[in-house]
């Protein structure tokens, strides 16, 4: 017997922040961007935004992305977090 498929718990299409934080470099924020593009069709004006640490040494690039499943979410955040430059994606 099979066992059944989870249910997610989010409700697909949906838009989805995504928070990815590594060191502040200024090309940071279009590796994000870069990793993004290869698993959504594009961004919404205003979907990127980017807060750097107290003292600048980190950065938070936060990116709302327009997701269809919870596989496409889930390869997203894979890539994202296997890439070396990136420390945490939440």
């Amino acid at each position: 017997m099979s066992e059944p498929e989870e249910k997610s718990l989010i409700a697909f299409p949906c838009d989805f922040p995504l928070k990815v934080m590594g060191q502040a470099a200024d090309d940071f924020d279009t590796l994000v961007v870069e990793i993004v593009l290869r698993h959504v069709k594009d961004l919404r004006e205003g979907a990127i935004r980017r807060r750097p640490s107290t003292k600048g040494k980190y950065v938070a690039v936060t990116v709302t992305v327009q997701v269809d499943s919870q596989l496409q979410l889930d390869n997203l955040y894979r890539e994202l977090s296997s890439h070396a430059r990136i420390l945490m994606v939440l």
